[in-house]
């Protein structure tokens, strides 16, 4: 009976595997009717955290993200303290705030006014402050890894779908994308004596919704001191 209910177990556990590992990062279903829209998740609370100021900036950086309520009883006693949460959505250290966050909202010190990173739906995994350069007027970066679309269409955006690079001004001002569309972001690098921020990303050449060592490997530089921030690829290799 043990090693039956043992077999069983194992059969499930491949059966899952299997399935997970089959599921695509990317669909390429053009039909209205296959494309789904964005699911708002009603078990999620939407909170912020406390705002952070990176050194050398003049702009206050309030996180925003869901709260997962779901299944936990939240106590609250008589000193105002909640019991049995975590609120914090981020991590922070000098230069960059980490997390799976639905937006960034940007505040100039000395001001209340308070203003949105992006208008449409994203969850931003890394935001990155490049404290080390700035343009000729002064213009100081972030650089985020984020989704931008669900490219899986599973009704949400996760961390399942692709991810892809941005990049804006200090301010949260020209928030704009500098990877391919549908191309996985690998890893990036800035090069302060050059002034570039380099990237690589992979292209899922073969369509079959993976992103593997069958695919093909794109190389690009930005130009930090450009005025369009147009990314250039680069062939490094023969």
């Amino acid at each position: 009976m043990h090693k039956f209910i043992i077999l069983v177990l194992i059969i499930v556990t491949f059966s899952s595997c299997k399935q997970e590992k089959e599921t695509p990062k990317v669909r390429y279903e053009a039909t209205s009717k296959d494309k789904k829209e964005v699911k708002v998740d009603t078990t999620q609370i939407a909170v912020a955290d406390l705002p952070i100021h990176f050194e050398g900036t003049n702009f206050l950086i309030h996180p925003i993200g869901n709260l997962n309520s779901a299944g936990k009883k939240v106590a609250y006693d008589s000193s105002s303290a909640y019991q049995d949460q975590s609120f914090t959505i981020s991590n922070t250290n000098d230069f960059q705030i980490t997390g799976h966050l639905s937006n960034l909202k940007f505040q100039q010190v000395n001001s209340d006014s308070l203003k949105v990173l992006s208008a449409k739906p994203i969850l931003i995994e890394t935001a990155t402050y490049l404290k080390m350069f700035s343009d000729k007027t002064g213009n100081q970066f972030m650089v985020y890894t984020l989704s931008d679309s669900d490219t899986n269409m599973d009704g949400k955006l996760d961390e399942k779908d692709i991810k892809s690079l941005y990049i804006s001004d200090s301010s949260g001002n020209k928030f704009t994308k500098i990877s391919p569309d549908l191309n996985e972001l690998i890893d990036w690098n800035c090069i302060e004596a050059t002034s570039k921020l380099y990237f690589r990303t992979i292209e899922d050449s073969n369509k079959n919704g993976a992103f593997d060592k069958n695919d093909v490997v794109h190389y690009h530089f930005l130009n930090l001191l450009s005025k369009d921030w147009k990314a250039e690829e680069y062939v490094p290799i023969n």
